[in-house]
């Protein structure tokens, strides 16, 4: 069995009753776990098992395949603030997709998390940014190891991911005051 904090990065049904969980960990980087049974009504996990949620996650390996089992898993810290402002969410979901392309599943990340646990703290006490969204994809640029002084870490970000989330546009026009 193990421990590590987790934030639940996305949420996909399995069956009826059971979900597929996408977790950031600092120890085992990206996982995903099954948590059987948690849609079902009554089960204590139902609150704790949300987009964006900080948790003590408790697994179980799987042995032949990268589905682990979920066991348990305590809130830590919701960022309740994030939720009224869709902004926040916008942002928290852009920083979401651009750490889910550039890391490789189960491959320990603490930096990563680190970077998102931040920017969810700071979403939990401040109003989304410019700032903010200009800081990420910096940090994000440094952390790759793909910094350079004459390229702006968007671009580098697109040059290296061959992409930058469609949400960007949405999310630059709400910053600026501009909704689209």
């Amino acid at each position: 069995m193990h421990h590590t904090p987790a934030i639940l990065l996305r949420k996909t049904r399995l069956t009826e009753s059971s979900l597929i969980l996408a977790w950031l960990t600092p120890d085992f980087g990206r996982i995903k776990t099954v948590a059987k049974g948690v849609l079902r009504p009554k089960n204590r996990l139902a609150g704790v098992l949300d987009l964006f949620h900080l948790c003590e996650l408790h697994f179980q390996n799987a042995r032949s395949s990268d589905l682990h089992t979920l066991r348990d898993a305590q809130l830590q810290n919701s960022f309740p603030s994030l939720r009224p402002d869709y902004s926040k969410i916008l942002l928290a979901a852009y920083a979401v997709e651009l750490i889910e392309k550039s890391s490789e599943p189960e491959t320990p990340v603490p930096e990563l998390f680190d970077l998102l646990h931040r920017l969810l703290s700071y979403l939990d006490r401040e109003k989304p940014s410019l700032r903010a969204l200009l800081h990420l994809e910096s940090e994000l640029v440094r952390l790759l190891g793909i910094h350079s002084p004459s390229i702006p870490p968007e671009a580098a970000l697109r040059k290296h991911l061959h992409f930058l989330p469609a949400n960007r546009a949405e999310l630059l026009a709400r910053l600026a005051g501009k909704s689209p």
